[in-house]
């Protein structure tokens, strides 16, 4: 690896006198996150989420989706208005980042961007490099603009989209592998104390990719728009990943036994005999969202080569025992226990640990680069004997102040998803959360009514839909 890195900066060090211009090309809005970290950013938009107060802060997000990171800005804005209730909005915002997407999809070859954004990078931070997602926060963005083309009565386009997810949760794991096998992981004692650390954090999540509550929602959607067939494809997906989940269970049993499956008497045994809709009665499912996905923190580790200090940033999660309560669900003449069916927050620590071994490559690169330009300047200085070391002084310090790690990700998403399903008499109730103020609902024989319950921490929306 090391003679491939020197490799690679031959020719960049060589130029190390660009710096000074390079750093102010890419002090503009479309480089936000290079000095200031992503978190911070994003932070005032959280806060006001997670109030009653009209949503202001989403034309702010939304000014940034024609930069270097608009794939991000685009999933944050289309998220906040998603949450506030503007699902058209959402809608546009999320074809935005859709379309981002595509274009990385189809760039078989580096362009001059890419090719200047990645040899920055070597020489000032990966926040240079255009954020392109993590495999879970697209499958997400199918599954959320999904519910919006639901909640908006476009059933058939909530179709498109949720088996736009299923397909990408396959293809994004195979991109992975992929790219892996050109990526060797480096022997470095802080970083494999790290990866460890993360996959403590993870606990049974093993995978980013496969995420629970998308096939979940899949599978709901075909379910009470007619496919049977492949809801109970997505069930089975979805227990793989999360077996232990009451109410999906009882959605195997159910489903197995309308279509008269294989598994029909194995389910029983394991979970008894399906609950049925009685004559007058109407279905009521909960998707709940509680808390907001964990940001990402910050390690950095001094060390010094050729005699000169040099700094090593790495992203990446502190542990968080704080669990999350299951929703109480009341106001339907008995009360509803809400069951996890995804942590995000688990899928978002997966990712970052599977990401690790091309950061470190890049981040090696970035080291050797960066040493090599401190030696430049001082060998400069020293043939010059009228000169000090000043210029020597002057680069290691912002060799110290750029190095900053990559903390980009989507922190709109929720910390976790959990979701409950019930039986109902036709008529109105007054459904509440916990302590929450109640919403009215509508329940009709036959007919489904689907809450989605968005709880931030300190303010909750309700939304529903009778389909």
């Amino acid at each position: 690896m090391k003679s491939t890195i020197k490799t690679i900066m031959k020719k960049t060090v060589k130029h190390w006198l660009l710096l000074p211009l390079l750093t102010l090309s890419l002090s503009g809005c479309a480089f936000n996150s290079i000095f200031i970290n992503y978190p911070s950013q994003i932070a005032p938009v959280k806060a006001q989420l997670n109030s009653n107060a009209p949503m202001k802060e989403v034309e702010d997000v939304a000014s940034n989706i024609s930069g270097a990171d608009g794939l991000l800005y685009a999933q944050e804005a289309g998220r906040v208005a998603q949450i506030s209730g503007d699902f058209e909005a959402s809608k546009n915002y999320y074809q935005q980042a859709v379309s981002a997407y595509l274009k990385f999809d189809d760039k078989a070859t580096l362009s001059v961007t890419d090719i200047g954004a990645t040899a920055s990078s070597l020489l000032i931070n990966d926040n240079v490099i255009p954020y392109r997602g993590p495999g879970y926060e697209r499958v997400m963005l199918h599954q959320y603009q999904a519910l919006n083309y639901l909640f908006s009565g476009d059933q058939e386009g909530a179709l498109v989209e949720v088996r736009r997810s299923n397909q990408l949760q396959s293809s994004e794991q195979a991109r992975y592998q992929k790219s892996q096998k050109s990526v060797q992981a480096m022997a470095n004692g802080t970083i494999d104390a790290e990866v460890n650390k993360l996959g403590k954090a993870a606990g049974t999540v093993t995978s980013s990719f496969l995420n629970a509550y998308s096939y979940y929602t899949t599978g709901l959607l075909h379910e009470v728009l007619g496919e049977p067939n492949d809801a109970y494809i997505d069930y089975r997906k979805a227990a793989q990943i999360t077996p232990n989940n009451p109410y999906l269970q009882q959605d195997l049993v159910r489903l197995a036994t309308q279509l008269s499956m294989p598994q029909q008497d194995e389910f029983e045994r394991r979970w008894g005999k399906p609950k049925t809709q009685q004559k007058g009665e109407g279905q009521v499912i909960v998707l709940l969202e509680r808390g907001f996905v964990p940001e990402k923190k910050s390690i950095t580790v001094p060390f010094t080569i050729h005699g000169n200090w040099q700094t090593a940033s790495l992203a990446t999660y502190t542990s968080n025992s704080l669990a999350v309560s299951k929703g109480k669900i009341n106001g339907l003449g008995k009360t509803l226990t809400a069951a996890p069916i995804a942590n995000i927050d688990a899928l978002a620590i997966t990712a970052l640990k599977e990401d690790l071994p091309a950061a470190l490559v890049r981040q090696a690169a970035r080291v050797y680069a960066k040493s090599e330009m401190a030696r430049s300047v001082e060998s400069s200085s020293k043939k010059r004997h009228n000169e000090t070391d000043i210029a020597s002084i002057a680069m290691q310090i912002f060799n110290v102040v750029t190095e900053q790690a990559d903390r980009r990700s989507w922190l709109t998403l929720p910390k976790q998803a959990q979701i409950a399903r019930t039986y109902l008499k036709n008529g109105s109730y007054s459904l509440k959360l916990d302590n929450s103020p109640s919403q009215e609902i509508e329940v009709k024989s036959g007919r489904t009514t689907l809450v989605w319950v968005i709880d931030t921490g300190n303010h909750t929306r309700f939304y529903s839909i009778i389909i």
